[in-house]
C-alpha cells in the first residue's frame, strides 16, 4: 500500500479506530503510518464545527509519531554531514553528498512544517477559543513548537536559522514561564522542557553556561521535591532527571550525550 492509499484508508476511519491504528503502527515501528493516523485524529478534532481537545494519550501518540519520523531524517542528515567532511577533497563525491543532504533537509523541513501547522490548530494564540484553557496541554504544545523550530534551525542556512532560532527560543521561554507556575518541578513535561531547552542553548545558541544553568536548576528543583513525585509519573520523571544529571559533570560543564 503506497502513501496515497494509506491516507485514503485512514480518511475513512473513526477517531477511535485511528488511535488504535496509531498504537499498532507504533508497535510495528511504522512511524510514518503512525504520524498519518494521528495527523488525521488532530484534524478531525480541530474542525471548527466540532472542536475537541486531544487527550493526554493522543498528545503523546502525536508526539512520539513525529519525533520518530523527524528523528530518522535528523540522524540521516548528521551522517551525510560527517561524510561531507570526510570527502571534501573529492569534488564529485562532495557534490553528490550536498545534493542528497539538500533532499533530506527538504524532507525534514516539510515534516516540521506539518507539525507546526497542527500545533497552530491545537494551541491558538491567547484570547482565542481552544485548548489553551488546559495549561498542561498548552505547555506541551509550546514545548513541541520549540522542538520543531529547533530541528529546522539545526539544518537551516544563516537567514532561516536566525528566524527558526528566534521562534524556538520564544516557544521554549513561553513554555518555561507557564510550567514554573502550573506544573511541579518533578512533572515529566516540565523536566523534558528543561532538558530540551538546555540542548537548544548548547547546540543552537552555543551558550553552554546558560544551558548548564538551566539544566542544573531543573535538576536541583526536582530533587528538592522528589518526595512529592506522583507514582504515575515516577518512571518518566526519574528517567529525565537521570538524563539531566548525566549531562552535568562535577565541574558544571554540560555534556549533551542525550539530544531530544
Amino acid at each position: 500500500m503506497d502513501r496515497t492509499s494509506i491516507k485514503e484508508f485512514l480518511s475513512a476511519e473513526s477517531e477511535e479506530t485511528l488511535v488504535e491504528l496509531a498504537k499498532l503502527a507504533e508497535q510495528a515501528e511504522r512511524y510514518d503510518d503512525m504520524s498519518e493516523a494521528m495527523k488525521r485524529v488532530t484534524e478531525m478534532k480541530c474542525r471548527p464545527d466540532k472542536r475537541q481537545a486531544l487527550s493526554a494519550e493522543e498528545r503523546n501518540l502525536l508526539s512520539v509519531a513525529y519525533k520518530n519520523v523527524v528523528g530518522a531524517r535528523r540522524s540521516s542528515w548528521r551522517v551525510i554531514c560527517a561524510l561531507e567532511e570526510k570527502h571534501e577533497s573529492n569534488e564529485e563525491k562532495a557534490r553528490m553528498l550536498n545534493d542528497y543532504k539538500t533532499k533530506i533537509e527538504q524532507e525534514l523541513n516539510a515534516i516540521c512544517d506539518d507539525v507546526l501547522e497542527l500545533l497552530e490548530k491545537l494551541a491558538p494564540e491567547d484570547g482565542q477559543d481552544g485548548e489553551n484553557a488546559d495549561q498542561e496541554a498548552k505547555i506541551f504544545y509550546c514545548k513541541m513548537k520549540g522542538d520543531y523550530f529547533r530541528y529546522k534551525a539545526e539544518v537551516a542556512g544563516d537567514e532561516k536559522k536566525t528566524e527558526s532560532t528566534t521562534k524556538s527560543e520564544e516557544s521554549y521561554s513561553k513554555a518555561l514561564e507557564l510550567s514554573s507556575t502550573s506544573l511541579p518541578p518533578t512533572h515529566p513535561i516540565r523536566l523534558g522542557l528543561a532538558l530540551n531547552f538546555s540542548v537548544f542553548y548548547y547546540e543552537i545558541r552555543n551558550n553552554p553556561e546558560k544551558a548548564c544553568a538551566l539544566a542544573k536548576r531543573a535538576f536541583d528543583d526536582s530533587i528538592a521535591e522528589l518526595d512529592k513525585l506522583q507514582e504515575d509519573c515516577y518512571k518518566d520523571s526519574t528517567l529525565i532527571m537521570q538524563l539531566l544529571r548525566d549531562n552535568l559533570t562535577v565541574s558544571g560543564d554540560l555534556h549533551l550525550k542525550y539530544c531530544n
